[in-house]
């Protein structure tokens, strides 16, 4: 059962150190969620907003996240859904349903911004297929962040 069943959502800039509990803290900014883990473990829960991770929908009073969120790297293995600031607690998944998700997942995140990385030509602008300049290297233009890149900001300032 969930400890929490429902969080109160804060927009911010950047998530604070200590999360509050039943608090899901979010920043436009860095277009992530951040909050501790619902079933009371303590664990810090990132969520972040992209074509192929979740996606949050402010309906002017409450949050919900989609998809669901699976902690399957916490001792807690929580699975629960964020709809209109409710937590809905979902059912566990096999450990072969969870590798299966991650298989899914590496596919979309290589699809998508594997396309990311195309001309509209159709070249592939990759550093692996960058025109030399003289003594420097054309490297791609208008790469997004990594998501990792938008955690490291906002945790490590």
């Amino acid at each position: 059962m969930m400890l929490h069943q429902t969080l109160v959502h804060r927009f911010v800039r950047t998530v604070p150190r200590e999360l509050e509990p039943g608090v899901l803290y979010i920043s436009i900014d860095y277009a992530t969620a951040v909050h501790s883990c619902c079933c009371g473990c303590g664990e810090r829960v990132v969520t972040p907003f992209t074509p192929t991770d979740w996606r949050m929908t402010f309906d002017g009073e409450t949050i919900s996240l989609s998809p669901s969120v699976g902690n399957w790297n916490q001792k807690c293995r929580s699975h629960y859904v964020i709809q209109r600031g409710r937590v809905l607690e979902s059912g566990p998944w096999t450990e072969a349903q969870v590798e299966a998700e991650r298989r899914r997942d590496k596919s979309a995140k290589a699809a998508h911004y594997g396309r990311l990385s195309k001309s509209p030509s159709g070249n592939d602008h990759s550093s692996a297929s960058t025109e030399k300049k003289g003594a420097s290297t054309q490297k791609s233009i208008n790469q997004p962040p990594t998501i990792w890149s938008i955690i490291k900001s906002l945790f490590w300032k």
